[in-house]
């Protein structure tokens, strides 16, 4: 099937957080994100009520919210809920619920990175992975950060991560995704 639709970029991911002025603080420490708006109030009142229980729903009165870039053009848009309050963590792997259940940052020092991770509050919670051809090249491992969000870290970037896989079969000629590699050094 081949479609004609291009391709749209992600604009910026939404995370709750329970302290977005720890949050930014965070994620401009552990992952270079940069603030560049907020933090700052959104109430329930007028002019901007309808848009805003619209959007949010009706039980949401009170919100602070913050910008931040990446280093890929993403942004990252933080919600800290107000009234109602944020609602405490989960520490289970929400793999089972329509949504998103994490984020993946790419770093070729794994290691350093998890080490951040872990020495500012949050944790690792899986193995680091290398399950691709060639071995001991391509790593992954998943993350969590304070606030409850996880955050999965791969070497390389996705499609090469990721594209070694046709179905439920391995490709044999990996030699396309080493130009690949090439193109993105």
């Amino acid at each position: 099937m081949t479609s004609t639709t291009c391709p749209r970029p992600l604009n910026h991911i939404g995370i709750s957080v329970p302290d977005i002025d720890r949050a930014i603080a965070w994620y401009a420490e552990v992952l270079g994100y940069r603030l560049f708006s907020g933090p700052f109030d959104l109430v329930a009142s007028p002019p901007a009520q309808a848009q805003f229980q619209d959007a949010l729903g009706e039980r949401c009165k009170h919100v602070r919210i913050a910008h931040l870039s990446t280093g890929g053009g993403v942004g990252i848009e933080l919600f800290q809920p107000v009234s109602p309050a944020s609602l405490p963590d989960v520490t289970d792997i929400r793999f089972d619920q329509s949504g998103p259940f994490h984020i993946c940052v790419t770093d070729p020092d794994i290691d350093g990175l998890i080490g951040k991770i872990v020495a500012t509050g949050g944790s690792q919670i899986s193995e680091i992975w290398d399950d691709r051809p060639p071995s001991g090249i391509y790593r992954m491992v998943y993350c969590r950060d304070p606030f409850g969000t996880i955050i999965e870290i791969h070497t390389h970037p996705y499609e090469i991560v990721q594209g070694w896989r046709v179905g439920n079969e391995v490709k044999e000629n990996t030699e396309e995704f080493t130009i690949l590699e090439t193109q993105n050094e």
